[in-house]
C-alpha cells in the first residue's frame, strides 16, 4: 500500500509541476490571487459542501473530521480505525468571454496530499496544498483600439496544515488546523511605446513586482451528529478561521528591455534600476487575511444516501496590503451556499460493483467580495461526481472522479466573463497500521 501511495504522489506532483501554474484567471490580477482550495473532490462533487464526515474520507474543510471512535466508528474487526490518505489534481478548460472576443485557456494543478492517522478519541491530520493562484495575461487598450500596457502575473499561496481532533462525547466532536502560509506573487507591467508612424519602439520599460508571503492562522472545526429516527441521521457541522496576517516582503525594479515588435515578448534586457520601496514604507508590509465562518446541516440514512447544505460568510472587506492596491477595485463581504449530496446503492454488496460505487451532485452560489468597476463578481457552478471502488473491499478505498461547470465574473463594464470545467481526479485511500496480532 505504501509504496503504491508513493507512486501516485510522485505521478500527480509530477504532472502539476509540468503544469506550471493552476489558473489562467484573469480575476488573479487582484489581491493574492484566485481561490484554489476548495475541499477534497468529494466536497467538491457535492456542490462544495463539507457537512457529511465519515471514517473513510478526509475531510479538509473541517478538522472535527480527525476525531475518535463514536464518529468515525470501530473498523477492521472492531479494533482500529482506518488511516487515511488523500492526494488529487485537476484540469480546467476555461473560454473567456468579452465584449471583443473570446479565448480559449488550459490548466492543470496539484490540488492536495494529506493524510489522517486515528490515535484513539483523538485524530491527527496534515497535509500540502495550493491557497491560491495567480496566472494572467492581460492588455489594455484604449478607444482606438491601440494597446497602452499589458501586464502578466504568476505565482500564488500555498498552505501546510497539521491539525488534532478530539471526540468529546459520542455525537460530538472538535478539531483544529494550524496552517502555514508560504509563496510568492510576481506581477508585471509592460509600457508600450509606440514611434511617430505608429510601430512599436524596440525598446521598452517593464516593471516588476515580487511579493514573498508568510504567516500563520487556524482554523476550528465542529460536527455534531444523531440518529433523528432508526434509519436517519442529522449531521451539523461549523468551522470558524479567524482573520490573520502575513508577511509581505516586496520587490520592485524597473528595467529597459528589448521586444519583438510582433509579440511584444522580452528579447533581451538591457539594465535595471531597483526602486526604493523602504523610502515610501513599502518593503515590508503586512497583509490581511480575512475572518470565515462556515455552518452547514444535512440528514440522510448512513451508509446510503445524504443531502445537506452549507452557508460561508468572509470578511473580505477587510482584505488589505498597499503593494496589492489598484484604482478600480475594492472589497466587499463576500458569501457563499452550497446544496448537494450523494447516492450508494448498496455500499456492502457482495456482486455488482456498481452498486457501491457513490453518486454525487451538488451547486453552489457565491459571491467572491471582489468588486471591479461597480461590478460585483459572482460565481455559479454546477458539479457531479463518482466515488469507484478500489483495492481490498474491507479498507473502502476509492478512486473518486468529479466535473465542474461554471461561470465567473460578466462582460459588464467591459470586463471579462469565464465559463469553465473542472475535471477532478482524487485517490481516497484506507490502509491499518495498528493491528493487534492474534495467536491460537
Amino acid at each position: 500500500m505504501i509504496k503504491r501511495f508513493i507512486v501516485i504522489c510522485i505521478t500527480i506532483i509530477g504532472s502539476a509541476a509540468f503544469a506550471q501554474q493552476g489558473t489562467s484567471s484573469p480575476y488573479s490580477f487582484y489581491g493574492i490571487g484566485s481561490l484554489k482550495f476548495k475541499g477534497t473532490v468529494e466536497n467538491q462533487s457535492m456542490g462544495g459542501i463539507g457537512v457529511y464526515l465519515d471514517s473513510i474520507h478526509f475531510n479538509l474543510k473541517n478538522p472535527a473530521s480527525y476525531a475518535g471512535n463514536a464518529l468515525n466508528g470501530p473498523y477492521f474487526n472492531g479494533e482500529s480505525r482506518p488511516v487515511k490518505f488523500t492526494v488529487a489534481g485537476t484540469m480546467t478548460n476555461t473560454t473567456l468571454k468579452s465584449n471583443s472576443g473570446d479565448a480559449k485557456a488550459n490548466t492543470a494543478i496539484f490540488d492536495y496530499l494529506a493524510v489522517s492517522v486515528p490515535i484513539g478519541k483523538f485524530g491527527v491530520g496534515f497535509g500540502l496544498l495550493p491557497y491560491t493562484s495567480v496566472g494572467y495575461r492581460l492588455d489594455d487598450i484604449n478607444d482606438d483600439s491601440v494597446l497602452q500596457n499589458r501586464f502578466s502575473g504568476e505565482g500564488g499561496l500555498n498552505r501546510v496544515f497539521a491539525g488534532m481532533g478530539y471526540q468529546v462525547t459520542e455525537k460530538l466532536s472538535v478539531g483544529v488546523d494550524f496552517n502555514y502560509n508560504f509563496g510568492n506573487i510576481q506581477n508585471n507591467a509592460l509600457d508600450v511605446e509606440y514611434a511617430d508612424d505608429g510601430d512599436v519602439v524596440q525598446y521598452q520599460t517593464v516593471e516588476y513586482n515580487r511579493s514573498d508571503l508568510s504567516g500563520l492562522n487556524l482554523n476550528f472545526g465542529l460536527n455534531y451528529k444523531t440518529m433523528v429516527t432508526d434509519k436517519l441521521e442529522l449531521s451539523a457541522t461549523a468551522t470558524y478561521a479567524p482573520g490573520s496576517k502575513l508577511n509581505s516582503d516586496n520587490v520592485r525594479s524597473y528595467s529597459a528591455v528589448t521586444v519583438d515588435a510582433t509579440t511584444l515578448e522580452t528579447t533581451a534586457t538591457s539594465s535595471t534600476i531597483d526602486a526604493d520601496l523602504e523610502a515610501q514604507n513599502l518593503k515590508n508590509t503586512k497583509l490581511i487575511l480575512p475572518a470565515t465562518l462556515s455552518f452547514g446541516v444535512g440528514i440522510g440514512d448512513p451508509k446510503s444516501w445524504f443531502i445537506g447544505t452549507e452557508y460561508t460568510y468572509q470578511s473580505t472587506s477587510d482584505f488589505s496590503n498597499p503593494v496589492f492596491s489598484n484604482d478600480i477595485s475594492t472589497y466587499e463581504n463576500s458569501s457563499k451556499i452550497a446544496i448537494g449530496g450523494f447516492y450508494i446503492p448498496d455500499y456492502n454488496a457482495f456482486s455488482g460493483y456498481y452498486k457501491r460505487v457513490v453518486y454525487r451532485a451538488g451547486l453552489n452560489f457565491a459571491n467572491t467580495g471582489l468588486v471591479i468597476k461597480d461590478e460585483s463578481i459572482k460565481e455559479f457552478g454546477i458539479s457531479f461526481g463518482l466515488g469507484l471502488p478500489v483495492g481490498r473491499r474491507s479498507f473502502f478505498s476509492n478512486a473518486n472522479l468529479g466535473l465542474e461547470f461554471g461561470k465567473r465574473g460578466t462582460t459588464n463594464q467591459n470586463l471579462i466573463q469565464e465559463n469553465f470545467i473542472n475535471f477532478n481526479l482524487s485517490l481516497s485511500l484506507n490502509s491499518r497500521w495498528f493491528e493487534q496480532k492474534k495467536y491460537k
